[in-house]
């Protein structure tokens, strides 16, 4: 269980790294959008756009990343006040859900992106960014890695149950 928690603990490291180069990348974009609009009265659609774009990576692969981390919201003002095995089977049953509700979302997702991508969608706007399949794309990646993240909590859960003094 171990080695499996290992590599999906890389994964997701790996997939929080990309959210992390996507937002300062966003950062200098918007930036680099407003200096030329402001300082030298130009602007390009499809670098607009590209600001847009940038949020999706952002959020969908940087929401697993912050579930990995602790970085997500819970009620503490009861989960801090359970037993050490109830903790165990609420984190064990979030897990569970949390890893149907990632596979599923990723599941209707696919021909979603698929369609798009036959299709060939692009910005409708003149000017604007073609492959808009790509950007599409992250839906079903980041749901998921939702669900390995899920998956690495319920692996360490488990553990938790077999060795109960052990708490991370």
């Amino acid at each position: 269980m171990t080695a499996a928690s290992g590599i999906i603990g890389k994964t997701l490291e790996a997939s929080g790294s990309l959210a992390k180069a996507c937002a300062l990348i966003l950062v200098a974009l918007v930036t680099a959008n407003v200096f030329a609009r402001y300082f030298f009265s130009a602007g390009h659609v499809g670098l607009q756009e590209l600001e847009w774009h940038l949020v999706s990576p952002i959020a969908l692969l940087g929401m697993s990343y912050a579930l990995h981390h602790g970085e997500h919201v819970r009620v503490d003002v009861f989960y801090e006040r359970m037993r050490p095995q109830v903790r165990t089977m609420v984190d064990i049953t979030t897990a569970l859900l949390t890893m149907a509700v990632g596979l599923y979302l990723a599941w209707l997702a696919i021909p979603y992106v698929g369609a798009s991508m036959a299709m060939g969608q692009g910005s409708p706007d003149p000017g604007g960014l073609p492959h808009r399949f790509l950007l599409k794309a992250f839906i079903p990646i980041g749901f998921g890695l939702l669900a390995l993240q899920a998956l690495g909590a319920l692996l360490k859960s488990l553990q938790q149950l077999r060795a109960p003094g052990e708490r991370a």
